[in-house]
């Protein structure tokens, strides 16, 4: 299971990466794992701010739909497009182009209730 340690994480298995007060956001490894085989991911929440917890999008998968979850508030900038044509590329790379969105940070202390790689790691083994 790949858990990179330069990431946050939130206890509903989206990860977040900063870049100063831009968020990039998608979902683990973990998650990939328990969906399988992505085919389709809608996201048409551009444009809007969602707080922390809010659904920013949906991941369908071969059989089964899932929510995806605002991990911290902000306001969503960019949905990764190259997952329009690809989404199993979700499957394969779920850290680096399988990226589903980029947020404006709204509220940084938020921060400090995401998770760190170790102890999402004691999440999903319990």
């Amino acid at each position: 299971m790949n858990i990179p340690s330069n990431l946050l994480y939130s206890n509903d298995h989206e990860w977040v990466r900063l870049d100063e007060e831009i968020a990039i956001i998608g979902i683990t490894d973990f998650a990939q794992q328990e969906l399988g085989d992505i085919v389709y991911i809608e996201i048409e929440t551009v444009g809007d701010s969602l707080e922390k917890e809010q659904v920013f999008g949906t991941v369908e998968a071969v059989k089964t739909v899932s929510d995806l979850f605002m991990p911290i508030s902000g306001e969503v900038l960019e949905f990764n497009s190259a997952l329009e044509d690809s989404p199993e590329t979700v499957n394969y790379e779920p850290y680096e182009s399988g990226w589903i969105i980029k947020i404006k940070i709204d509220n940084p202390s938020q921060l400090k209730h995401l998770l760190s790689a170790e102890q999402y790691k004691q999440l999903i083994q319990s």
